[in-house]
């Protein structure tokens, strides 16, 4: 591939900086990075590019290599399906029309969310715009970390489990466009898509084979499949399905610096399968530190 003499392992394919929901910026996710050993690493922000430049100019200082990405929200009825996207053109029309819509109902969906909660806790709007960056996709983290701060939850994890949690009365969703539409964008503007963490519902949810044949036609590169939440069982079968239609498999920590427990590096991606993602991609060039 491109590069290869400066390719280093390990490989985290599933970083978030607080362009979206991660705690550290992206320059100190990078050098997080690399004081962890990490090798290549790649920043996928929820339906947000803004943090490339910052990362990219920090990991050539740093001596990583940055694969520039991007977590696309995507729609199945009420379940929300994670698809990660590398390599993708961040000019592009499509995607850049797309990833406004997402965010503009993130936020929308957010105040909505917050006007609930705040009905019966001390919450208010301005509290959870303190918990943001500029130009930030706020979503539910930000109001996790709001109840944090207002005292109502001890961590962002208990928030989400229990004030935030789908059946507590105050979660509604946002539009998303549908899995299938999200591929043909990220391939359309250059890029590679992969569903993220898809086996943390168990093994009774695991995407059905006739849709997964869809998106793999429509050109899915593959699944992440080391993830700290994906499930043994659906685990397993999805990577029967991996094999049967050619897909890659991807491993990743999905850290958000203290937003969660997960560990940079604690799951890593093969370096071929890096190579064969490389290969694909032409909406935009890794960077090599």
């Amino acid at each position: 591939m491109a590069g290869e003499r400066r390719f280093r392992g390990p490989i985290d394919l599933h970083t978030h900086s607080s362009v979206s929901d991660g705690t550290e910026t992206p320059a100190q996710l990078v050098r997080a990075a690399a004081d962890a050993g990490i090798g290549t690493m790649a920043l996928t922000d929820h339906d947000s590019t803004a943090g490339w430049f910052e990362a990219a100019a920090t990991a050539r200082t740093m001596g990583i290599n940055l694969i520039p990405g991007m977590e696309f929200s995507t729609r199945v009825s009420f379940a929300s399906v994670h698809l990660l996207a590398y390599l993708f053109d961040p000019s592009d029309a499509g995607i850049v029309a797309e990833t406004s819509r997402v965010r503009q109902a993130r936020l929308v969906r957010a105040e909505q969310m917050v006007e609930r909660i705040g009905a019966d806790y001390a919450l208010t709007w301005e509290d959870v715009l303190a918990q943001t960056t500029p130009d930030a996709t706020v979503g539910r983290p930000h109001i996790a970390d709001a109840l944090v701060a207002r005292g109502l939850a001890l961590t962002r994890s208990e928030a989400f489990a229990g004030i935030l949690h789908w059946d507590a009365g105050y979660y509604q969703p946002h539009y998303a466009p549908d899995p299938l539409r999200a591929i043909e964008l990220v391939r359309a503007a250059g890029g590679v898509p992969v569903i993220a963490h898809p086996a943390t519902r168990g093994v009774q949810d695991v995407i059905p084979e006739a849709r997964l044949k869809r998106l793999v036609e429509a050109g899915l590169f593959g699944l992440e499949l080391e993830h700290r939440e994906n499930k043994p069982a659906a685990k397993a079968r999805l990577y029967e399905l991996a094999a049967k239609y050619g897909l890659f498999v991807t491993g990743s920590s999905d850290y958000h610096g203290a937003g969660k427990p997960n560990r940079l590096g604690e799951n890593t991606t093969a370096p071929e399968v890096l190579e064969a993602l490389i290969a694909q991609g032409t909406g935009s060039e890794p960077v090599f530190g």
